[in-house]
């Protein structure tokens, strides 16, 4: 009984494209983001001078600061793009499948 369950859902358009979209949208945030430290960690091993570099007279803190921070703002603001998607698209596919095999 519960591989037919299984078996409808696996089969459903609506769950396909969900899969799809889901796995599409994942891999381009995640690469996104590993682009993102890639530069980052290439920044740090060919131009180290450039982010030991004050940000103005006297100051002790370097354009490395605030280039780390926007790391990780960058990662928390991806983290919140994925869940916004997911709690209204990926959702609302999940809401037809569970009615689809419901019937």
């Amino acid at each position: 009984m519960e591989q037919q369950r299984y078996l409808r859902i696996q089969q459903d358009p609506n769950f396909q494209e969900l899969v799809s979209k889901r796995q599409r949208f994942a891999w381009t945030l995640s690469i996104l983001m590993l682009g993102l430290y890639l530069a980052f960690i290439l920044l740090i091993a060919f131009a180290p001078g450039w982010l030991g570099t004050p940000l103005s007279d006297g100051s002790s803190i370097t354009r490395g600061i605030p280039v780390g921070v926007g790391l990780i703002v960058a990662s928390f603001v991806l983290t919140g793009v994925y869940v916004f998607r997911a709690n209204s698209e990926f959702d609302e596919l999940n809401q037809k499948i569970l009615k689809g095999v419901q019937s």
